[in-house]
Parts: structure tokens; C-alpha cells; sequence
């Protein structure tokens, strides 16, 4: 006799709540045996359930990311958002073999018609150039990738409101990236933007007003704190001073004496200061070319902390 081939067809997944036996809510779901069981009677509610996670295993995360087949999370610094399709320019298929003249000359028309769809209107070519300015300047100022998406999304909101029309674009972006700087308490200032960018400093600063105003951006005060560590690493002097340091400033703020500096002069005035009580012998002109202020200007700031603070230190 003849055996029969009956095809067995898997039962399809049903959330399960509770037991329909029991009532019991502790249900377990055992993947190795593509059931689904009541954990308080053992009954078995579903089998030949499918797996839906990957084929695949890792035992580290860069092998769940290197294996892992979904693309980059939305990206506010790409002016597509990063949900375009590439197509590349490698003319062989998924086993290394050279594609036939006529696939060839198919993906190349492709190819053509998929960059000029990304960059097809006017807007789409001004986030293009905009995103790639401010890329290039958050790669030469050291900026962290969430300030840099910060700026993206400032941009973004002053094109929909046609504050880049009649402006420069490089203009723009620059003032956005230091808006996302002062937004974020990232150490940068306009001089080191406006050096990096094509524009000029007054430009940036035109424009940087203009994105206050128009997009109701409040900004938090300045704290001279946050340039400590970075005129320290410049100026080279020793961990005992940038601690000395931030204890001058924090004494500054309980009195009120940083309200209407420069932070970045009085951060500087600290560092000399404390570099003059640790016994390190810097001079001015070092700290201010580390601080990228004038020797004027840590000077008058010297002179403010030490008259506030009544430290007992020469002139």
C-alpha cells in the first residue's frame, strides 16, 4: 500500500493573550521548537510557528552590525534624509561576474536617471550643496554628528521659511552650525566658524542674527567653563591648573563677575591665573594665543578676577 504524501501546512501566528484552556496570561513562546505553550497547564496553543528574527547569529555587536541587513537611520545632514538608492558603478553581479554589454549599458541609464531624480528640483539642490557645507565644516572644527544634525535641522527650518533666498548659502549653513554650537554648549566661536567657512566673519554674524530673529532661537548663556579644557590642551600647561582653574570660575559665577564677559577671555584669564598660583610659568601672550583673544583682553579680564576675588597675587 501506497503511502500518501500529505503536505502539512504550518499554522499561521495568532497573537495569544491567555490560555484558552486555563485562562493563565504566562504564555512562552520556545523558539528552538516553534511552539507556543501555557506555562501554567503545558498546553501546547500553537507549533510550527515562524521564526521571524534573522537567519543569522552574532555574538558580538560588530557582528550584529556588519551582518545586519537594514540601511542608515533617517539623517537630517543628508539632504535626501538618506532614504535615496544608489546605484553603483561595480558592473558585475552577486557572484563576481562580468554583466553582458546590453545589463551594462541598462544600468548605466539607470545610474543617470537616479542622480538626476535625487537633485531634481531647486530646493533639492540647495539642501545638497547646504548639507555638504556643513559637513565639511563639522569634519575641520572636530564638531560631534548631533550638533552637526542640529545645524542640519536649523537649516531646514530657514530654507521652508525662505531665509536662504537672495543669501549665501555657505553663509547660512555656517551661521546655523554655530547656532547648533551655542544651542548644544559645544566650545566653538564664531572666529573659528567664519575661518573655516568660504565667507567672511561678518557675513556669518549677519546671518546668525537673522536665524535669532526670524526662528525664535533663545540661546543659553555663555559658560566660560566649557572652553577650560580645550585653551588648557593648547596652552600645555598641567591638569592641577584647568582644576584650579574651573574653581576660580564657579567662585566668578556665585559672585556675578562672568555676567556680560567674553567667556572665552575669562576663561583664559583663569587658566593664566592658575597657571601663576601651580608655579607654571606662562606668559600672557601664550594663554591669549592659546585662547585666541588678545593679550588685551586677558589682561583687563586678570584684572577683573583678581580685584572681585581679592586673590593676593602681583600685578
Amino acid at each position: 500500500m501506497e503511502e500518501e504524501n500529505v503536505e502539512v501546512k504550518p499554522v499561521p501566528t495568532v497573537m495569544v493573550d491567555k490560555c484558552p484552556e486555563c485562562g493563565s496570561t504566562n504564555i512562552i513562546s520556545d523558539t528552538d521548537t516553534g511552539e507556543i505553550i501555557c506555562g501554567n497547564c503545558g498546553l501546547v496553543i500553537q507549533e510550527s510557528v515562524v521564526d521571524k528574527g534573522p537567519e543569522w547569529r552574532a555574538f558580538t555587536q560588530e557582528e550584529k552590525e556588519s551582518r545586519s541587513r537594514v540601511g542608515i537611520p533617517i539623517s537630517f545632514s543628508v539632504h535626501d534624509k538618506g532614504l535615496s538608492t544608489a546605484i553603483d558603478k561595480i558592473n558585475r553581479d552577486a557572484l563576481g561576474r562580468k554583466l553582458p554589454l546590453n545589463v551594462r549599458l541598462q544600468m548605466w541609464r539607470l545610474r543617470k536617471w537616479q542622480i538626476r531624480s535625487r537633485v531634481h528640483s531647486s530646493i533639492d539642490r540647495n539642501l545638497a550643496q547646504a548639507m555638504t557645507e556643513i559637513d565639511r565644516l563639522s569634519d575641520k572644527l572636530a564638531i560631534p554628528s548631533s550638533v552637526k544634525e542640529k545645524a542640519a535641522v536649523i537649516y531646514r527650518k530657514a530654507l521652508d521659511q525662505g531665509l536662504v533666498r537672495g543669501r549665501s548659502i555657505a553663509a547660512i549653513a555656517a551661521a546655523s552650525l554655530y547656532a547648533a554650537c551655542r544651542l548644544t554648549g559645544t566650545p566653538r566661536n564664531l572666529r573659528e566658524i567664519s575661518e573655516a567657512s568660504l565667507v567672511g566673519r561678518k557675513d556669518v554674524a549677519r546671518c546668525y542674527r537673522l536665524l535669532l530673529r526670524e526662528l525664535n532661537l533663545t540661546m543659553p548663556i555663555a559658560d566660560p567653563t566649557i572652553y577650560i579644557s580645550k585653551i588648557v590642551e593648547k596652552a600645555g600647561v598641567s591638569g592641577q591648573v584647568q582644576a584650579l582653574a574651573l574653581k576660580i570660575l564657579n567662585e566668578a559665577k556665585k559672585k556675578h563677575i562672568s555676567a556680560g564677559k567674553d567667556p572665552i577671555g575669562l576663561a583664559a584669564a583663569a587658566i593664566y591665573i592658575a597657571a601663576y598660583l601651580s608655579g607654571e610659568k606662562k606668559t600672557q601672550k601664550e594663554i591669549a594665543d592659546a585662547a585666541g583673544v588678545t593679550e588685551v583682553t586677558v589682561r583687563n579680564r586678570y584684572k577683573t578676577l583678581k580685584r572681585q576675588l581679592h586673590l593676593e597675587i602681583p600685578d
